[in-house]
Parts: structure tokens; sequence; C-alpha cells
């Protein structure tokens, strides 16, 4: 920075400058406004940030769960630089060589007839437009969706939504309609065993579908691996369950995939895990790690064809964005020449899940461990025997606030939620990278045991 540019910016380029414009003006999401002090990032790359004060954090987060290809991938910010140079932006009318790329990578990766893609902004948008490609093609209104999920912030997808940050808003008249899917740790089922909770979580779906009427229900959606609620893993045999009462009465199977996609479990999508092929995809996040936002729709021939000869009615000024999907074809051309999925899976099979396993066996306070991949949750308890959770993060001097600070003095930038912590680190970690966060977390974990056992 010049001389000239650094006396012509009223604010010095430091933490507290930046933390004096932001709070005068920036209005944050999900947060009560005067409370909130957020941290200014400097720089990253691949698993590490920075702040003004030159401290490193390695990303356990990856961010928001999306930067599964790291910070700065050398060949994401080329191909966004070399498109800038050519094309910003264009509308999407036109036909564009990234964009077409872009739809052809995902679709080549999809998994059984999922071939068409409908870009979208980013994950709550793509909800939207499946669900109201669901309701258009089948000619009914509800939709289906399970508590302890997450599908987007927007009036539809946060009444779709099945957890509390849905009730200031929910006005009950979305048309959705809640229902519990598997959860072994915290059967609603009294299940014990995993095919159990699956065979009892599929007889009460199909229950809820019956005293709905088939003939209303558009759409099933869920998260195949559900992010945010807990990284719940679904039991054998549950996708396919749901996938066949779909298919029974006609109703749309939904996979929200925004974080699950693009590497996340070790498999380009979740739902390849179990060899379940939905009638929609929604993605967004990795499909180039939020570089620029991006987000889209996977359809088959059942939804492509119901708009074959009639408009589908809805779009988007930036859909299918040149940056957007420069960086998108750039991203999925390094996951696949860099063995980045699979490298997702070895650490999960190999590294993380030993490793949290490990740390279980010596904190009592972990009640659970759970994940695929690079998708894990540790769930935090008073007591193993009654599984009491540990007060909530946000608990004023509990446990989960301690956990946080104890982590990030140590370099470690952790994902809690309630009384888990996710640990979802970029999916090109080296093993190296998740022992260091793996020791971060065993020692951060002491400082808490002490009160909790």
């Amino acid at each position: 920075m010049s001389a000239h540019d650094h006396h012509s910016d009223p604010l010095p380029d430091t933490a507290q400058g930046i933390l004096a414009e932001d709070r005068a003006h920036m209005f944050y999401s999900w947060s009560a406004q005067r409370q909130l002090s957020p941290m200014p990032v400097a720089r990253a790359l691949g698993s590490y940030f920075w702040d003004y004060d030159g401290n490193r954090y390695l990303d356990f987060a990856s961010q928001f769960v999306h930067v599964n290809i790291g910070h700065q991938h050398p060949k994401v910010v080329a191909a966004i630089q070399r498109q800038a140079e050519r094309l910003c932006t264009v509308s999407p009318a036109f036909g564009n060589d990234q964009r077409a790329r872009a739809a052809r990578l995902i679709a080549e990766r999809a998994p059984g007839d999922l071939d068409r893609v409908l870009f979208t902004n980013g994950g709550t948008d793509a909800v939207e437009h499946a669900v109201r490609m669901a309701r258009l093609v089948t000619g009914r209104p509800k939709v289906l969706a399970a508590y302890r999920s997450y599908h987007g912030g927007s009036h539809l997808t946060l009444h779709m939504t099945g957890d509390p940050r849905r009730w200031p808003i929910d006005t009950g008249a979305a048309g959705v309609v809640h229902f519990f899917g598997p959860y072994l740790y915290r059967s609603a089922f009294h299940a014990r065993t995993e095919p159990e909770e699956a065979q009892r979580a599929l007889a009460h779906l199909e229950q809820v579908i019956a005293l709905e009427g088939p003939g209303t229900v558009a759409a099933v959606i869920l998260e195949p691996v559900v992010g945010t609620n807990g990284v719940l893993v679904p039991p054998e045999g549950y996708l396919a369950g749901v996938r066949e009462l779909c298919d029974r009465h006609g109703i749309l199977l939904i996979a929200d995939e925004v974080m699950a996609g693009f590497g996340r479990t070790g498999r380009w999508f979740a739902v390849q895990n179990w060899d379940v092929v939905p009638d929609l995809i929604t993605f967004a996040k990795g499909v180039n790690s939020g570089y620029v936002p991006l987000g889209g729709v996977l359809m088959g021939p059942r939804v492509f064809d119901a708009f074959a000869d009639r408009p589908y009615p809805g779009g988007l000024t930036y859909s299918g964005h040149p940056l957007a999907c420069a960086a998108a074809v750039a991203a999925i051309t390094a996951m696949s020449e860099e063995g980045i999925v699979e490298n997702a899976a070895h650490l999960g099979a190999e590294v993380l899940g030993p490793g949290l396993r490990e740390l279980s066996e010596r904190h009592p306070v972990i009640g659970e461990v759970r994940g695929l991949g690079v998708f894990w949750a540790l769930e935090l308890v008073r007591d193993r025997g009654t599984r009491e959770m540990l007060p909530p993060l946000g608990t004023p001097g509990g446990p989960m606030d301690e956990l946080a600070a104890a982590c990030r003095k140590r370099g470690l930038w952790p994902f809690l939620h309630t009384n888990r912590i996710h640990v979802v680190p970029p999916c090109t970690s080296t093993e190296r990278e998740i022992r260091e966060g793996l020791d971060i977390l065993d020692e951060a974990l002491s400082v808490i045991g002490s009160h909790y056992r």
C-alpha cells in the first residue's frame, strides 16, 4: 500500500480501525447487534488464517463448513483472475462457456440420471427452487422436512428448517410438515440399535405421510448427513427406505447437499455413500469453496421434462455468474486432479475417526463421536450414563464458551454448536494438520473436563 493510499483512508488498516468502521455500519445475520465484536481476518492460506496481530488459526470450521478446497487455492484464484479480465458478468439468458462447463462437471459427478443444473447464488435459493420445482411437477402443496435440520435463511427455507432459528418467524402457514429423522444417540423411537432406529424412523415417516395424505405431499427434503444440527449419519437402509416411500406415493425426494456435498463426506455427494438417487439435489458451499457465491439444483428427467414445453417460473440475475462458475470449474478440476475427495475419505477413516475416538476414551465429557470424511461431531455431556447435555454455547460462564476460548488461545478455530464440537476441516488438510488440531482439542477438553465428569 502506498503512502498516498494509506493517508486517503480515514481508518487505518488495523483490527481496531476495521472494527470501528464495521460496528458503525454493519448489520450481522443471526446476531444481537450490540453484543458483537467480530475478529477481522487479515489473510488465509490452505488450512490456516491470520488475524491483524499476526496470530495464526488452524481452520477446523472451514469458515462456515464451506472452504472444502482450503483457502486461496492457487488454481482457483488464477481462474477467477483470468475470467475477470475476459468477462466479469453476463445475463443468464446468454450462453457462457464457464457456466456450461461447470454444469457438465457437476452432472458427471452426480448420482444416477441427475444431469441438468439450475445455478443459484447459494444454498438457500437452491432449496427454494428445488421446492418450487417439486410443487409444480407434482401439483401438490406440502413439503416434509426433518426436525434437527437446516435448509436456509429465506422465509420458506427457514420454515422448513427444523431447529429453533425457525421459531421467531414461523407462521405455521408455509406448507411444511416436520418429522423425526434417525438419531440413535437420542432416539425419538426408543431404539437401541442402528437397524431398529432405521426401521422405526421409516415407520414414523410412513405414518406422517399417511396422516398428512400422500396426495398432498410434493417432496420429502433431508440432509443425507445432517449438518449444523449434529452431523447425524443415517443408519444403513434409512435413505433407501425414504426413497422407496417417496416412489410408492409419487413424492419427490430432495437431498440437501449444501453442506455435505463436494467431498465433505469423502464422496462427491453424500448420497453416494448409500447408493441412493434423489430426484433433486441442492448444492452450494463446496462446489467452489465459496470463493465466489454459487449454488444450484441438480435434476433428472422427471423434473427437467416438466419444463421442456412450459416456462419455468423463476430465475436470478446472477444465475451461473461467470466468476462463480469459473471458480467452480477450477475447484472441481483441482479436486479431481489432486485427489481431494479421496483425501477427505482417507482422513476420515485413518486419522480423524480414530483420533476422535481416542479422545473420547480419555475425556468422559465426550458422549458420542460420529461422522464421515472431514465431517465429524463430538457430542459433549455432563454424564455419559444419563446423556445430559453440557450447557449450550452462549451460556454465560458455561463450559462451551470456555472450550471455544481454550481452542482459540491455542491457535485452533473451532465450530461449536449448542453442546457439540463439529470437526470440519478443509478436505485438503494434511495428516499433520489434523493431528495438530486433535492435540489442541485434547488440551482444550482437559481444561473443561475438570468441571464435568
